[in-house]
């Protein structure tokens, strides 16, 4: 489990992505990398981080489903996952 610090500042990062993604949206289309420049760094979408919706895991993270491969694992063997299981050849 990923430290409360830690997720806490990927949630921050990710509001002030949604927060300032029209305004640099609009100063790319313009070319104004001068005033791009001036926006805050965590706004840039390029420093977020997949994460595990439920522990923070930044490793093995899944994108289809927005979990790590280990809380996946647990969750398709209690059948916590529709159309999931485990595969047997």
């Amino acid at each position: 489990m990923a430290k409360k610090s830690i997720t806490a500042r990927q949630v921050k990062r990710e509001k002030m992505v949604a927060r300032f993604a029209e305004k640099r949206a609009a100063l790319k289309a313009e070319g104004n990398y001068a005033a791009l420049d001036l926006l805050p760094k965590n706004a840039s979408p390029v420093r977020l981080k997949n994460r595990c919706q439920l522990t923070g895991r930044p490793k093995g993270y899944m994108r289809q489903f927005g979990i790590s491969r280990v809380i996946f694992r647990d969750m398709a063997l209690a059948g916590k996952i529709p159309g999931v299981r485990k595969a047997s050849w």
